[in-house]
């Protein structure tokens, strides 16, 4: 069984070695097991898994941002989510079809907004 923990990021070849279901629940475990209160954990935890296989492959945004944004005062569980929140807005847009871009173009568009992010931002989404 695969472990997690967003504290502390997973060695890449055994995260992708394990399958996406597994890499979600696990995920969902440690958010169980921390009673983490969210009105989806299986939702939340699909976020996780998508932003470690990002690191994990190489996206170098996200490759950058966990770090910046651990210096700029997150924590990495909090840097994910940090991330996870511009990767949701930027999902919404490509369903709302506001960017009707081809792939490439909408790719550097999530890349360039997750190097402008900085914990500033997140801290004053995460008021509202």
């Amino acid at each position: 069984m695969l472990h997690y923990d967003p504290e502390f990021p997973p060695d890449p070849s055994v995260w992708l070695a394990a399958g996406e279901a597994e890499r979600i629940n696990a995920a969902q475990t440690w958010h169980v097991k921390a009673r983490v209160d969210l009105p989806s954990v299986k939702a939340h935890a699909a976020l996780h898994a998508i932003i470690e296989n990002q690191i994990a492959m190489g996206l170098e945004a996200v490759q950058r941002a966990i770090p910046r944004l651990e210096q700029e005062g997150l924590d990495r569980h909090d840097a994910i989510h940090a991330v996870a929140w511009v990767l949701s807005l930027h999902l919404h847009d490509l369903v709302a079809q506001v960017h009707p871009d081809d792939d490439a173009t909408t790719n550097a568009r999530y890349a360039a907004t997750v190097e402008r992010l900085t914990a500033k931002a997140w801290r004053k989404q995460e008021s509202v």
